[in-house]
């Protein structure tokens, strides 16, 4: 049985190890290591019974190990995963029980899916999405690196660049574009396309600062 280690031991990454041990009742799929993390302190006065067991910098990946993806920030995940891949490191994909994917829908490597979150058919998605409780739409595209957070609202064919972060509530209409290194801010509406490297807010959704 594989070892798994969670990247991350921020609040994403403890969120993270209770889906894992949420999918190893359902089926033991993995042994839990512990966490990888950068800041040594990041677990201190928190109640958590697995331990911070080395950093990310410092971490040599073992033929055993395989890795899950805790960190949430786009270009941050981005980074670190390139620096342990150098290294040899394999991601797995940690989809909780109760999320749902059409038979037709495609995703690549290091996928999180949180509990209810849901792929429909013929989505096509890239590699180390971050999605959680929200469901991609049909026909949706989806790049590499994307975070989706909780409750949003995306309809069918909408078009996700790499990279973007979409806040909790965060609504886009039918066949909208999200550029890449786009932020799309908490509960706000999008009604046109957003370019690359935009942030925006509010209902309708406007540029900020």
């Amino acid at each position: 049985m594989e070892e798994i280690i969670i990247v991350g031991a921020g609040g994403f990454g403890r969120e993270l190890l209770q889906w894992i041990r949420d999918i190893n009742s359902a089926k033991q799929t993995w042994r839990i290591k512990g966490f990888i993390d950068d800041n040594a302190h990041a677990l201190d006065g928190i109640r958590c019974d697995y331990q911070i067991i080395g950093s990310i910098k410092d971490w040599t990946p073992s033929k055993n190990e395989i890795f899950a993806m805790g960190i949430a920030e786009p270009h941050i995940k981005e980074k670190v995963v390139r620096i342990l891949k150098e290294r040899g490191a394999q991601f797995a994909s940690v989809i909780h029980p109760t999320a749902l994917i059409a038979d037709t829908a495609e995703y690549g490597e290091g996928i999180v899916m949180y509990p209810f979150s849901s792929l429909s058919v013929n989505c096509r998605i890239g590699d180390f999405l971050t999605l959680l409780s929200s469901g991609i739409p049909h026909d949706a595209q989806i790049g590499d690196y994307v975070t989706i957070s909780s409750n949003c609202g995306l309809t069918r064919g909408v078009r996700i660049g790499n990279r973007a972060f979409l806040a909790d509530h965060a609504c886009i209409l039918p066949e909208r574009m999200i550029g890449e290194d786009a932020y799309v801010g908490m509960g706000s509406v999008v009604i046109r396309n957003v370019k690359a490297g935009t942030k925006v807010f509010g209902n309708p959704a406007k540029k900020i600062d």
